[in-house]
């Protein structure tokens, strides 16, 4: 048997490997900031410190945390149904149009009906968009990396006509709608902390990080408490043993993607019902691709998407911070680093797989052989 072939305990799995696949991408980032004549020490202690070192820069982590916790899911249920969601974008996209016409619909009426129906809003819109593509790899065996990615397209360049059209701000120049209803937003949570008396300093962290850690226990839930979550993950790991034993793959195929576009187009509840408070072209940024290394550094499990989506958060904001303090350090070097983030972590992620399984074993026999 091959040594990859061989299991590893639950913890290396799931926390040494990633750790490995992330030292990795560090220590290649290191060589490349000393190789520009800076302190990569330095580097690493201004990206932390500008992460987690003051209250503003922890809001601002958890903000972008919460972006990647609804795409990282979205990845995840559709992977263990055993189909790769690479539509994360364009369902994100429709789903803030779903989010945004409901807004507009229902804020006539009540502004707290209308962020209700917001959220039904942007997980109808984004699971609707991710029906086409199921039913297409379902019904006549398309490949669905393929239809997901040109539906990206198709959101973007939709949405790009709606906000030069018919929902652009009255009399405005720039692709977006206008500014949503006074009251007809997600309250942040540091005026939430605020109600019991604690303070926080203001930042764009909202209620929408809640609901996310909410589709994250319902996530869990769902997938290894339920028989539904045993089918779908017996359809992932066999779909012919599935078949065999009585699961419709195709029904399985279409519910499990329009799960994972509704988690997708609910990102939108924190980019626009929590911080922009209205639609803007381009609103996503690529938060749905970096969502499928969340999910893979996760393990696909909600607990190591939520560590992962923390990671990358405090990248991003990080980085921001990294970039002020080092001009040397700039913008696009950030984004190298977190390329390596996810090169290592998603695309490499079996790297030190072999090795630390041959570790375990010869461990493994060390002890078999003094027992």
């Amino acid at each position: 048997m091959a040594a990859g072939a061989k299991k590893l305990p639950f913890w290396a799995d799931a926390i040494l490997l990633p750790a490995l696949n992330l030292l990795a991408a560090f220590l290649v980032s290191g060589i490349v900031i000393w190789a520009l004549g800076e302190d990569p020490f330095l580097a690493l202690s201004l990206l932390i410190d500008g992460a987690f070192g003051f209250e503003e820069a922890i809001s601002y982590t958890f903000y972008y945390a919460t972006n990647f916790i609804f795409t990282g899911l979205a990845v995840s249920i559709a992977f263990h149904a055993g189909h790769f969601n690479i539509g994360g974008e364009g369902q994100a996209m429709l789903g803030g149009l779903g989010l945004t016409l409901a807004v507009f619909l229902f804020s006539g009426l009540s502004p707290f009906l209308a962020v209700i129906m917001a959220i039904i809003g942007a997980a109808l819109f984004g699971a609707a968009w991710a029906y086409v593509p199921a039913y297409l790899q379902a019904k006549r065996g398309s490949h669905i990396v393929i239809t997901t990615i040109m539906f990206n397209f198709i959101a973007s360049s939709l949405l790009a006509y709606l906000l030069v059209g018919p929902l652009q701000r009255p009399g405005g120049q720039m692709p977006e709608s206008a500014d949503f209803p006074e009251g007809a937003s997600l309250m942040p949570l540091h005026e939430i902390f605020g109600m019991f008396g604690k303070t926080f300093e203001d930042g764009p962290m909202n209620v929408s990080l809640i609901i996310a850690l909410l589709c994250a226990v319902g996530v869990w839930f769902l997938l290894w408490r339920t028989r539904f979550g045993y089918e779908l993950r017996v359809v992932g790991q066999n779909p012919n043993a599935a078949a065999f034993a009585g699961v419709s793959v195709s029904k399985m195929t279409i519910i499990a993607m329009m799960i994972s576009g509704a988690l997708a187009g609910m990102m939108g509840l924190n980019e626009l019902l929590g911080q922009q408070h209205r639609l803007l072209g381009g609103f996503t940024l690529g938060y749905g691709f970096v969502g499928i290394a969340v999910a893979f550094m996760g393990r696909n499990h909600p607990v190591g998407i939520i560590l992962a989506a923390l990671l990358f958060g405090a990248l991003y904001q990080g980085g921001a911070e990294l970039a002020f303090e080092m001009p040397t350090i700039t913008r696009d070097l950030i984004i190298m680093i977190q390329g390596l983030v996810i090169l290592f972590a998603g695309a490499l992620e079996h790297l030190f797989r072999d090795p630390v399984t041959r570790i375990f074993t010869k461990i493994q026999t060390a002890k078999e052989g003094a027992a």
